[in-house]
């Protein structure tokens, strides 16, 4: 009996993908992606997904480490708060973002008085969207691997009289290395595909804030078979992603 709707939910979730790849313009799938604007989107897309991942790697492997290794009183709920973002609708992140940032807002106002920095509608405002969006998925990565991380090597470390931080940068990012490879990977792709908070806190500038998705919104109105070649390169890098970490999930299951 579950069969059939096993099925029926096979084919939707395949049949979206199947109908791009049919309805691709293959015959000037070429000269369309030589073209400038694509060029510059895909640039863009490149610079500020990787850029996004630097950030959550500096910031998300301390966060996660305090997570995984300190007991502190509310780290449930920290943790919950480091999840949001997951199931936040990106658009009311970005309202959130533009509300902390931006020049009237809680942080944004006190930076652009104090040194004249203005975020929202720049490339940086591009990174920290896809920052705020990204960063869950390698805390979590992270964190799930330090906590099945073997605590004994650690602690051998430290009774030979390594530092915290000797047993830290030795032992334990070595022991957790696939986990925030992992977590990087997966952080670098929401990064790159990042939409609904990109376009409200920095808008669709070409060259400055247009990247990949924006730019497959807006040639849909006007040339659609243009927004199925760019839908085709995100596509593609999603299943990179994904055959890059086959084994990681086929080790998991």
């Amino acid at each position: 009996m579950l069969v059939l709707p096993a099925l029926v939910g096979l084919g939707f979730l395949v049949l979206p993908p199947a109908g791009l790849l049919l309805r691709a313009p293959w015959s000037t799938l070429g000269t369309r992606l030589a073209d400038p604007r694509v060029l510059e989107a895909l640039r863009l897309s490149l610079l500020t997904a990787t850029a996004a991942t630097g950030v959550c790697l500096v910031l998300g492997v301390p966060l996660a480490w305090v997570l995984a290794r300190v007991p502190f009183p509310g780290a449930r709920l920290v943790r919950a708060l480091v999840t949001v973002p997951l199931v936040l609708p990106p658009v009311v992140g970005g309202v959130a973002l533009l509300l902390v940032l931006g020049r009237r807002g809680l942080v944004g106002q006190w930076l652009d008085a104090a040194f004249g920095v203005t975020l929202p509608f720049t490339t940086a405002g591009v990174v920290l969207a896809q920052t705020f969006v990204a960063m869950p998925f390698l805390v979590i990565s992270v964190e799930g691997a330090l906590r099945a991380a073997d605590l004994r090597y650690e602690e051998a470390a430290a009774t030979l009289g390594a530092t915290r931080w000797t047993v830290f940068r030795r032992v334990t990012l070595p022991l957790v290395a696939p986990g925030v490879l992992a977590g990087a990977v997966l952080c670098w792709a929401r990064a790159l595909g990042e939409f609904g908070a990109t376009i409200t806190f920095a808008g669709s500038f070409p060259g400055r804030t247009e990247t990949m998705p924006l730019a497959v919104y807006l040639a849909l109105e006007t040339d659609p078979e243009a927004a199925v070649v760019l839908s085709l390169v995100l596509l593609a890098v999603s299943v990179l992603v994904l055959t890059a970490l086959r084994d990681r999930w086929l080790d998991v299951a």
